[in-house]
């Protein structure tokens, strides 16, 4: 069928991207092997950059409802708090981390794929898949044993590190296995000294104890490191009593745990492809990138790797341009950028905060409270935890016109203030509608000009701003600013300068 999109997963990725490419006008069919939805909590934090794009939709309001907001996280060694890491000092319309259960992120997401009229189609394994130029297929296998060859223009896989799209493909999961053991434990936890409502992490000669809130009701996520790992077997779950003596040992001598919703150990995989994917088969999340769970970021970057594409498959769809498009091959090159970032951050992290070594561990420390008393130093810590720095310098994209500002907001980068209200009721200024389109912001002689010849309204559509909102998005001065459809800039030339646009509009389609 044409315009056809098989999706495989149906967890936050393969939801957000089967929710957008139908918002955009695909036709999206969601499969997923499991029978039944998620359960468990999984990924607990949904970060600013992410709630900035799910924005767009209605749907960020729900998901809003259902989290906590937590504006900073404590960090805390030897009994006392050595620093606070401030939220709210990020740029953003959601400047925290929005605290919520995996399986509610899901439910939510669930419901935005609902309303563009894609239904989970659960107990359906893709078995096997082939492509050509005109497009792919693949064979199903439903509940009952039924086989199903179905053609799709395009495969893309969000089903998780173990991938059957990324091994159908042949790729090559880079990366290593971290060599310690770690403890997860989902609890109600009762302290009269922690701090409720925001992340607390421990730093105990032993190894790390990390603190989430889930909810608002007292529930926890617990995570901590276990030592070297066996290389012949798999340690036991904990129980409650592990769990309890971990947390008195480590930071909090006063908390009692009970009423266990989740406790298991797991190990760390670091791992990525290099391409996202080949031809029409393409790849998101997981499937693509595993990391250290530091920093939350996992499920975050996979949402951001659907939103990155949808908008680009569904342009492809529409002018019926291939996978040779400047649009396809910008997907895997931008998004296997940010995933190295990504993946190097949690890296990091993970590593300074099991430091063994006991004279680290104090340097380490005392680095920590110097970096709480510098605000320039929190704030990019902020940034960096809340994906709102995360850039595409260096896409393919990218168009600078001649005799532009070098100073100032350079394409690739993220554009700020693109949104009005406050709370659960913001609204995007970019990206909202049912057909992907470019946000033009052109100033003339020091003002807001709201002209656009009649070629390029199909793709493009122009935004009032007062002047504070201007300066917010794009600076001073004249110009001629390009916003994409998940609000990065894309081109800047001189104002009034529409032969750069016309040329690059008529390159994305190609």
């Amino acid at each position: 069928m044409e315009g056809l999109a098989l999706v495989v997963g149906a967890g936050p990725v393969g939801l957000t991207m089967a929710g957008e490419l139908a918002r955009y006008g695909v036709h999206v069919r969601l499969i997923d092997k499991a029978e039944a939805p998620g359960d468990k909590s999984k990924a607990l934090v949904v970060w600013s950059r992410t709630l900035e794009l799910l924005n767009r939709t209605r749907w960020s309001q729900d998901l809003l409802a259902a989290g906590l907001e937590a504006h900073g996280g404590g960090l805390y060694a030897g009994g006392r708090r050595l620093a606070r890491l401030p939220l709210d000092n990020v740029d953003s319309p959601h400047p925290y981390a929005l605290m919520v259960p995996q399986d509610e992120t899901e439910r939510v997401l669930a419901g935005y794929a609902r309303a563009g009229g894609v239904e989970v189609e659960r107990g359906v394994t893709l078995e096997s898949f082939a492509q050509d130029e005109a497009g792919v297929s693949a064979r199903l296998v439903h509940p009952d044993g039924r086989a199903e060859t179905v053609r799709a223009q395009w495969l893309i896989g969000c089903d998780g590190a173990h991938s059957t799209v990324r091994h159908g493909l042949g790729l090559a999961f880079e990366g290593k296995t971290e060599p310690d053991d770690w403890m997860l434990a989902d609890v109600m936890l009762d302290s009269a000294t922690l701090v409720r409502g925001e992340p607390s992490i421990f730093l105990h000669q032993d190894g790390v104890l990390a603190l989430f809130p889930i909810g608002r009701l007292g529930r926890f996520r617990i995570i901590a490191d276990m030592g070297a790992a066996s290389p012949n077997e798999r340690r036991a779950d904990p129980t409650l009593e592990d769990v309890q003596a971990l947390v008195h040992r480590r930071g909090l001598p006063d908390a009692r745990a009970h009423d266990p919703f989740w406790l298991s150990t797991f190990r760390i995989n670091e791992r990525k492809v290099h391409e996202y994917g080949a031809g029409r088969v393409l790849l998101a999340g997981d499937a693509a990138h595993i990391h250290s769970p530091a920093g939350g970021q996992g499920m975050n970057t996979g949402m951001q790797d659907a939103f990155n594409l949808a908008w680009k498959l569904a342009l492809v769809c529409r002018s019926g341009a291939g996978p040779s498009s400047p649009l396809i091959a910008s997907y895997s090159e931008e998004r296997s950028a940010i995933g190295d970032q990504v993946l190097k951050m949690a890296t990091g992290f993970t590593r300074v905060a099991t430091l063994r070594n006991p004279v680290l561990q104090a340097l380490r420390n005392k680095g920590i409270v110097l970096a709480d008393r510098l605000f320039h130093a929190t704030r990019i810590i902020a940034r960096n935890f809340s994906e709102t720095d995360l850039n595409y310098s260096r896409s393919r994209l990218n168009r600078s016109g001649e005799g532009v500002s070098s100073r100032g907001l350079a394409p690739g980068m993220r554009v700020p203030g693109l949104w009005r209200g406050e709370g659960d009721q913001v609204t995007a200024l970019f990206g909202t509608g049912a057909v992907p389109r470019f946000l033009l912001i052109h100033v003339k002689d020091g003002r807001l000009a709201t002209d656009l010849p009649q070629a390029l309204a199909g793709l493009v559509e122009t935004v009032t701003l007062d002047d504070a909102e201007r300066r917010h998005a794009v600076g001073e001065g004249d110009g001629l600013w390009l916003i994409r459809p998940d609000g990065y800039l894309v081109l800047h030339a001189r104002a009034g300068d529409w032969a750069v646009l016309e040329n690059w509009l008529a390159m994305v389609q190609r």
